[in-house]
């Protein structure tokens, strides 16, 4: 499903049919909730900080990865016919969330965990009580990763599915 990135010029492009944007997101939100248990049992870790560090990485892997899933990276849409391009460009512009077809970078990850500051320090302070806070850490860990997960996932389908819709009359 999810294996190492091609190169460039071999990547996908976009689903074709709703059925395929749907298949694409149900797998999507399978990647995200086995990413979210790994997040889960690195926020049991009882060393501040770790934590954090380790879903930085992981979150922006697995944008890429649903990205490219959705053929919404910046290559795949610079592959796209220059008409698709613009759809794709203006679907992302106005319905696409923070990273659907960027270049993902921790920066940017960061600025969208940011938004969901609260529950980052509830999960950091979470820690310090022994135990029942190692596991209030890991279900918050869980589902912050989960939902910011979703939310993406989400958010290409959207991209997707304007671009399928307006890519039909073209195919006709």
């Amino acid at each position: 499903m999810f294996k190492k990135r091609k190169e460039p010029g071999q990547l996908p492009l976009l689903p074709v049919s709703n059925d395929e944007i749907e298949q694409q997101r149900e797998r999507c939100r399978a990647l995200v909730r086995r990413r979210a248990a790994i997040s889960a049992g690195v926020a049991a870790i009882p060393i501040p900080g770790v934590d954090i560090a380790a879903d930085l990485a992981s979150f922006a892997s697995m944008v890429e990865d649903i990205n490219q899933a959705f053929g919404l990276t910046p290559d795949q849409i610079e592959r796209l016919n220059p008409r698709m391009r613009v759809i794709a460009y203006q679907a992302v512009g106005t319905l696409g969330g923070m990273l659907v077809g960027k270049l993902v970078t921790k920066e940017l990850v960061v600025k969208l965990l940011q938004k969901s500051g609260a529950k980052l320090a509830a999960k950091s302070a979470a820690k310090v009580v022994p135990l029942a806070g190692q596991i209030a850490s890991a279900a918050i860990g869980f589902a912050l990763f989960r939902q910011m997960g979703y939310q993406h996932v989400e958010a290409c389908v959207k991209v997707a599915r304007e671009v399928v819709a307006h890519a039909a009359p073209q195919q006709q």
